[in-house]
Formats: structure tokens, sequence, C-alpha cells
């Protein structure tokens, strides 16, 4: 208790106010992509559509090697973030243990403001946080997809089972893949909020614009991007 309140107890006001409008900018952005997804046409609700239509092509083909072969493509992308994800924790583990040298490196940068080596500690614990967050959520989605590789396995052709048995396997099974993308999505979010958050090592002003301005990129990529178009045009 008294260590987590030396590590704080360095941060000014200026701080706590940057700390809440990231929280602020990346869970509201969190719960408003969720929530509009429901209403209206983004990344996520088009390509569900998409992945259900292609197991609903899976079952009416007896080689499902290319099928395969797509599923294994994106667990490999879910892969490499894991992976360097966890270089990136044993890269911060190792600051935490030379926090001196990397407070005087960054004194040198413009912008740059002072801090004490407490609140400079409990920053860089805050972000190995952020990216524990993201190491669970690439893992999760990787099992997600071996689960959907299962289900892929025992997909069976469409002339042996009923329409209705047909609408159910495709739904669910791409469920299992679309809840595999979600997650990885919330890893990749990690990652352009984690950017956003090394500024508040220089600035708490500029980091509090650097997350405002990673919620406007992700916002027109999830609702107002040209592959978004391309995606309900393709449907």
């Amino acid at each position: 208790m008294t260590l987590g309140t030396e590590l704080f107890n360095g941060f000014t006001n200026t701080d706590a106010l940057a700390l809440l409008w990231f929280l602020l900018c990346w869970i509201g952005y969190s719960v408003y992509a969720i929530l509009a997804s429901r209403k209206r046409q983004s990344l996520a609700s088009i390509l569900a559509e998409h992945r259900k239509a292609w197991i609903l092509s899976l079952l009416k083909r007896e080689n499902r090697v290319s099928d395969a072969s797509l599923l294994s493509n994106l667990e490999r992308n879910v892969s490499f973030f894991a992976s360097s994800t966890l270089f990136i924790l044993v890269g911060l583990v190792a600051v935490l243990g030379s926090g001196e040298k990397v407070m005087s490196v960054s004194a040198r940068l413009p912008f740059n403001v002072g801090v004490s080596e407490h609140a400079w500690e409990a920053k860089l614990l805050i972000l190995l946080v952020l990216f524990i967050y993201a190491f669970f959520k690439f893992t999760w989605s990787l099992r997600q997809y071996g689960f959907a590789n299962v289900l892929m396995g025992r997909a069976p052709l469409l002339s042996e089972i009923s329409a209705e048995q047909a609408e159910t396997f495709s739904h669910e099974t791409s469920l299992v893949i679309s809840r595999a993308a979600y997650a990885y999505n919330y890893g990749l979010r990690s990652y352009y909020f984690g950017l956003a958050y090394l500024v508040w090592f220089l600035n708490p002003w500029a980091f509090m614009l650097a997350a405002a301005w990673v919620v406007v990129v992700l916002y027109r990529r999830e609702f107002r991007s040209n592959v978004l178009k391309a995606l309900v045009a393709a449907i």
C-alpha cells in the first residue's frame, strides 16, 4: 500500500487528468464501437457477414485445403503480435531496472516535462499492464482460432445436412471466428493506444492530444474507411 502511494504521489494534477482522459478515450471508444456496430455498418459487423458466407460456401466444397490455409494465415498474424508483445514486456521490465538512465535520455528531448522518479516508474508500470492486457487478448484470439479449426475439421458437406442445420453451423462457426477476430482487434487497439501512451513520458498535454487522435483514426477506419465501403459493396 505504501509503495503504491509513493509511486503515484509523483503525479501532478495534469498527469492525473491525462490518465483519466486516456482511459475515457480507450474505454469510451471500445463501448461506443460495440454499441454502434449493432446499429450501423462497421468493419466488425460487415466482416461477420462475410465470415458466415465463407462458412456456407465451405460446406459446399469437399476440398477445404484453401479454407484451412486462410485460417492459418489469420493465426500467424495473431501469433506474430503475441510474440512481439512478449518482447515488449521483457523490454519494459528491463527499463524498470534502469529508470535513471532512461530519464536522463528523455530529459534531453524537446517538450519534455520533468517528472519524479516515482512518477516515471508508475507510468512504466501502467504501460506494462497495458501490454499484459494485449498479450492476454492475442493469446485468447489464438485459442479461439484453434477452436475454429476444430469446427472446420468436422464441417459436414451441405448435401448431408438440412438447410436449417447448415444455417446453424455456419452461424456458430463464423461466430467463433468473429470472436477470435474481436480479441485480436482489442489487442491491436492496445498497440494504438500504447503508442499514444508513450507521449505521456514527454508531455501530458501532448499525451491527451495523442489519445484523442487515436480515437479519430480508429473511428475513421472502423466506420468511414474506403475498405468498409468495398466490403459492403461485396455483400
